[in-house]
This record gives C-alpha cells, structure tokens and sequence, in this order.
C-alpha cells in the first residue's frame, strides 16, 4: 500500500469511528435547535482579526456585527448600515465618518460603543494577521492607526492614503475582519501584549445574533442565541456545526434525522437524498473558486511554456460532468460570476497533445512534482484527474492528503511545488480577488503576505500589480469593469494558477428548515434568519 492510499486508509478508518460513536447518542433534532454536518476542520482561530478560513466566517458572521453588512433576506441590495446607522464621505474622498447607533449590546451586556469601533479596527492592523491587508491595502499601519481611524462623541472616522471607490471601502468593512469586539472583554483576557488574541481564538466577545459556547477542532462549533440582539432573538436557539468529512456519512445522518442540514454532499449522495421524502436540495451559487497553483520558485514550473501545458491538462469537461456534477461549473478567470468584471472566457480544455508540446519547448522531461491537497472528497478526486493527465505527458506528481490546517501551512510557506485547493471571496468587489490574485508588491520571503496568493507563489505578477493599484481607484463603473476584464486575459495567459470551476453549492436539508442561506457571493452563512 502506498502512503497515499494509506493516508485515505486510516482518514476513512477515524472517520467511521467518529460518526459511529457520535451518532449512538444522537437524537432527532429539537424545533429550538439547528444541527448541520459541514466540514470544519479548516478552522484555526476565531479571532475575527485572525480568522481567514470558510468555516470559520460561517461562525464569526453569527458571533460579530461590523460597521456594514449584509441583509441575508436582500443580498443583492449590497452593503447596509449595521453598526453604523449611516456614513459621510468627507469632500477629499480619503474620509468616512460613520454615526455609531445607541441602541446595541455585546454579549457581556456592554454597550458597543465607538471607542470599541476604533479598538477593533486598529487591533486588526495592530496584530498584523493573514487577513490584515484587507485593512492595510489603505495606508493603515501600527504607526499611524492613532490618526487615521478615531473616534469623536457617537463617530467613527476612517481616513485611507488616498481617495478610494466609497464601495470597496464600505465592502472591504464587511469582510471578517471586520467584525467588532467588546473592547473591555478583549482587554481584561489580554495576555503579554497580545490584545486578547490568545483568548479570542477560542471565545467570543462580539454582539451578533450568536455568543460561542464551544470550539472543538475537528469535531463541532456551539453556538447558542442572543435573546437582545438587535434584529429579534433567533428562532435556533443553539446552533451545532458537526465536523463530517465523508459524504456518505452526511447523508446517512440527515435521512436519519440526526442533522437538519448536510453541507458537502458528492453528486451522487445528492441524488440519492433527493429523493427521499422529507429531503429538499438548495442550490446556490457562490464565489468560491477551485484552483490549482504552481510555486516559482520551483525551477521548472516557472517557465512559461510549463505553466500553459497545465491549463491544458485539466479535463475540464469531464471532471464537471461526472464526480462534480451539478456542483461546480467551468470558469477560468479569479473573479467569480456575479462580480463587476467578471469574464466568462474559458478558452482552455484538455489538450494533451498541446500539453506535451509546451513541455517539450520547454526542455522539460522526468519531472516529478508533488500537489499539496486538503481531505475532502472532491479535492483529492480532482488531484487524481490531473495525476492521470501528467503522467500522459511524462510528469509524477505525488498527491499529499492532509487536513486545511497541515496544507495551508505549508502553502503560506511557499514550500509546496503544487497547491490544489480553493479561494472564496472576502467581500463581494472585484478588489477581493483581483488584490489577491494579481496582485504582490513585495515577492520576497521577508514580506510575509501570506495572505496574497500571488506571493504565497512566489508570482511577481508581470505587471499586473500596477494594473490592479490603477482599477480599484477608478470611480468610474463601467471603466472599472473593463479594466478587471483586461486584466483577467493577461492573467489567464501569463499567470501560474489555473482556475478550474466556480462553485454551486447545494446544501440538503430536512423540508421543515427554512430561510437557511451560504451566503450566496459572500461565502458565509446566517443562522439567524433559520426557523424549523
């Protein structure tokens, strides 16, 4: 047995234990309760100044109201005032004033204030996390946040290097990071400098429509309701996220009636729960992107000729019409469908010959490779069609299964040849993808931009940066549009990551839950809305 095939050997292994151990002392779900099984292992802190993975912005979404936000019920609408009851933007255009309302709460019974609005934020740049540069692509840095975010009476005023489209500001608030905690809380959990951090990735002091009551990695997130938040307290008084890996698994605990929702079932199991009476599928389309990226630093990858064989080596159409079926659909640009500038042009297929063109052009042959993958069904699948594609062409490529927080290690340390995974948007502009993608002033090892994909490849761009510094301070819409489209061809062409699918979640579910939504673009679900 090779180690690959033992690595799934003994995931499968762990995994029928868990669930059968879980499921012996499970009951049908009470009305008053929201059980989900979701894959949750990518969670590593929910400090929303630190929490930058998919699961965990399901949870701080819920825990943690922002100064603007998102009406689950309206998600078209955009951004809407939260925390802010309104905002002014200041005749320089580098100005936001935003008028706090009186009326909220964080879960310790403290009153939000503006003085937590500014704590929050600055904290955010302050500890300088994964998710920073989400504030920090303004000018905001350790030095300067005394000035340039304060707080006067009910107000809090931001002030960015330069005049920024109003909506990528306000979008970019929604991210997250964005989420404002309870200043006093934070502070008398602070230990040796660390502003709470410690103690923030495993409680909570935020004042949405949930308060944490317990995280356990790679078992289940607790949340239970706030009867005084502002919208109303929510009908799901507790809310328990289950971490279930296997799909066949998923299903069998929601047609039990063990779960009210299953959210990572393959095509197949979605068929089968489909048809069983009491079982509904929700489809959504959302702005997650699968994709794989080639590090180049690595000497053969980063030739140019190599990096276009590997658009040519995804099968493309037979992935999506066989184990990705109804799940995910062809795209090949890093804004998502939906997005202003986004591009439907997909001119790569699997083209083997073409493939083996490019290598032979490029001198190489022999080579082996190793992908770096997450455990989740799909993912490794996706990994095994490519394997089957490289070899066509004389290439090894070794696939390494491990858990989100195993891989995004070793991804954000710029140590794998080949990453396979996925990329959801922080908030729904073009800048979220486009500032990630495209995007790397500094490519050195010192720069840390772990959360740029394009350094996390060690990809200098080839000018895109400039373009990109250009598109997201142009006012004008539809110049902006056509300036992420230009910049998605040459992305397309020049780039080394190869943008496969978008992808369209379907959540099953008992027909009795309603109202229950992934967010749509913004990848991050609301439970405060769910009534049974």
């Amino acid at each position: 047995m090779n180690a690959f095939n033992r690595l799934l050997t003994s995931a499968a292994i762990g995994l029928a234990v868990a669930v059968s151990a879980g499921s012996a002392t499970f009951a049908e779900t009470p009305a008053n309760m929201l059980v989900i099984a979701h894959r949750i292992d990518d969670i590593t802190t929910l400090d929303p100044a630190e929490s930058f993975e998919f699961a965990g912005s399901d949870v701080s979404r819920n825990i943690y109201q922002k100064l603007v936000n998102f009406d689950p019920n309206d998600l078209e609408a955009g951004y809407q005032p939260e925390i802010a009851e309104s905002w002014d933007v200041g005749e320089d255009g580098a100005t936001i004033t935003f008028t706090i309302r009186d009326d909220l709460t964080f879960h310790s019974g403290n009153p939000v204030r503006p003085e937590d609005v500014v704590f929050s934020l600055r904290r955010a740049v302050i500890l300088n996390k994964t998710p920073s540069f989400i504030l920090t692509q303004f000018g905001f840095t350790a030095e300067n946040v005394e000035e340039t975010i304060t707080s006067d009476g009910n107000t809090v005023t931001i002030t960015t290097d330069k005049p920024y489209a109003t909506s990528f500001v306000l979008n970019c608030l929604t991210a997250t990071i964005g989420g404002i905690v309870d200043m006093e809380t934070v502070m008398a959990n602070e230990v040796d400098g660390d502003m709470g951090n410690t103690w923030l990735k495993t409680n909570s002091a935020g004042s949405g429509a949930y308060k944490l009551v317990n995280w356990r990695p790679n078992e289940s997130v607790t949340l239970e309701s706030n009867p005084d938040f502002y919208l109303g307290a929510p009908a799901m008084e507790r809310v328990v996220v289950r971490h279930v890996i296997e799909s066949a698994s998923q299903r069998l605990l929601l047609e039990r009636g063990d779960i009210d929702i299953a959210r990572n079932l393959n095509p197949e199991d979605v068929a089968g729960a489909s048809s069983v009476d009491g079982v509904k599928i929700v489809d959504e389309l959302k702005g997650r992107l699968m994709y794989v990226s080639l590090n180049q630093k690595h000497p053969e990858l980063s030739k140019p000729e190599v990096r276009q064989a590997f658009k040519y080596l995804v099968d493309y159409e037979g992935m999506k019409n066989s184990f990705l079926n109804g799940q995910y659909t062809i795209h090949q640009n890093f804004l998502p469908q939906t997005y202003l500038g986004a591009s439907d042009e997909a001119p790569f297929t699997l083209d083997i010959e073409r493939a083996r063109e490019l290598l032979a052009s490029a001198g190489v042959e022999g080579l082996e490779i190793e992908v770096g993958v997450r455990e989740a069904q799909e993912r490794i699948e996706i990994a095994q069609s490519l394997q089957n594609a490289l070899a066509q062409v004389g290439v090894t490529m070794n696939i390494t299964v491990g858990t989100a927080k195993q891989i995004l290690s070793r991804y954000r340390a710029r140590e794998l040849d080949v990453y396979l995974g996925a990329w959801g948007p922080d908030y729904p502009d073009p800048q979220t993808n486009a500032g990630t993608f495209a995007y790397n002033p500094d490519n050195s090892d010192e720069a840390q931009a772990t959360g740029l994909l394009a350094w996390r490849n060690s990809w200098d761009t080839g000018g895109l940066t400039e373009k990109v510094e250009a598109a997201v301070t142009e006012n004008d819409r539809d110049a902006r549009a056509q300036m992420y489209e230009e910049i998605q061809a040459q992305f397309r062409e020049t780039s080394p990551f190869v943008v496969m699918f978008q992808q369209i979640e379907q959540s099953a579910m008992q027909d009795n839950v309603t109202d229950f939504s992934t967010g749509q673009a913004i990848t991050a679900a609301s439970y405060w809305q769910v009534t049974k």
